[in-house]
């Protein structure tokens, strides 16, 4: 099988995110490295391209070079990722889905609801594909957490606690450091800090497992460290379209925590228990029985589960193997659009930019929250509360 061409704006040298995507879209061997518009300054980026196998002529020096070229070859990307500053996302991912590009976005997908409500309305009017990269979705056991709610092993779920903490950005004397300062700063971050960095993840995956959807919250969001004017820390309650209760703590100044994204899904029948810092275990607790630890990789798991595991039980499978996941269904949905056939249902969780939009107006419904004392709101964007 050939494999797809596949190009990047974004994820530079020194990019926190950009290697985790190249080794994702390489793992299996599904993907060729193409092309590239990899940093803000043109000779960087052409460079650091050139340095990572990139022809000359594909070394771009910025995206808007990179999509003049590119949508005029025969030969042009099958999938572009965009991996740049959050207020970028927007226009980037615009311009190419315009283009006829699929298209993988970093969240958040835009900075505004009507931004996001743009994006879902021109890849659905196109046919194109606009993904949002939630990677923790990724994980062998979130899916199989997912499947387990799906086929009614916990009874009706009652309730979802999810976290994403930790203490990077406790210290105040990091006030000034460029690389603290934009996030708690609007003009770069737009309405949120920490909801909008970490917390999104953690509502997403709290969907993403549950099968329902935010449709208010009530928020308490507060600046642990005063200077900074965005939230280092909020604590949202909320509550979903299947009856679901929810509640979620992120924040930036838990010292100690290091990840601390984790999620706990409890039901009718049983509750189970997820931590990306120990990816490989899934402690699922029936009622009325012991605890059970399932391992990724043992025998008797579901399709989903079977699909996202590459290596063998005891062995650790980390963030670049879950963002592979989302690269793995994104090819399987490229290529059966191409053969006109249904993808594999297993292979069909990437998110989508409907995800991404649900998540800024889930983001703009805490700030408007938290700022009127914790008020309950609707979190569900215009286009969908008719839904």
């Amino acid at each position: 099988m050939a494999r797809l061409r596949w190009g990047m704006v974004g994820g530079g040298e020194g990019s926190q995110i950009g290697p985790a995507h190249r080794l994702g879209a390489a793992v299996d061997g599904l993907y060729d490295f193409v092309a590239g518009a990899l940093d803000h300054r043109p000779e960087a980026g052409r460079a650091f391209g050139r340095a990572l196998g990139l022809a000359p002529d594909r070394a771009y020096g910025d995206w808007r070079e990179m999509l003049a070229a590119e949508r005029s070859r025969p030969d042009r990307v099958d999938l572009v990722t965009v991996a740049t500053p959050n207020a970028t996302h927007y226009a980037i991912t615009r311009a190419f889905l315009e283009a006829g590009f699929d298209v993988l976005c970093e969240k958040p997908m835009t900075m505004t609801v009507a931004e996001g409500e743009e994006i879902v309305a021109l890849a659905r009017s196109l046919g194109r594909i606009c993904a949002v990269n939630y990677g923790y979705t990724g994980y062998a056991l979130v899916r199989h957490m997912r499947a387990m709610v799906a086929r009614g092993d916990l009874g009706r779920v009652r309730l979802v606690v999810a976290e994403f903490a930790h203490g990077h950005h406790a210290d105040a004397a990091d006030a000034d450091n460029p690389r603290v300062r934009w996030r708690y700063d609007p003009a770069q971050a737009g309405v949120s800090a920490q909801f909008a960095d970490c917390g999104i993840h953690a509502l997403h995956m709290a969907s993403f497992v549950t099968g329902q959807q935010v449709t208010r919250l009530s928020a308490d969001i507060v600046s642990c460290i005063p200077s900074r004017q965005l939230e280092d820390d909020a604590m949202v309650n909320f509550r979903m379209d299947g009856g679901a209760v929810g509640r979620l703590w992120t924040s930036s100044v838990a010292i100690g925590r290091q990840h601390g994204l984790t999620l706990q899904v409890f039901g009718e029948r049983g509750g189970l228990r997820w931590a990306q810092e120990q990816p490989n275990q899934l402690y699922w607790m029936p009622l009325g029985q012991r605890l059970q630890v399932i391992e990724r990789g043992e025998a008797g798991l579901s399709p989903e589960a079977d699909r996202a595991s590459r290596v063998t039980i005891g062995h650790a499978e980390g963030m670049p193997l879950a963002f592979a996941n989302i690269y793995k269904d994104l090819a399987e949905a490229i290529l059966a659009r191409r053969a006109g056939r249904e993808p594999d249902p297993a292979a069909d969780l990437y998110p989508r930019a409907e995800d991404g939009l649900r998540s800024m107006a889930a983001v703009h419904a805490v700030a408007e929250s938290g700022r009127d004392g914790g008020r309950w709101v609707d979190a569900r964007p215009p286009m969908f509360r008719g839904s």
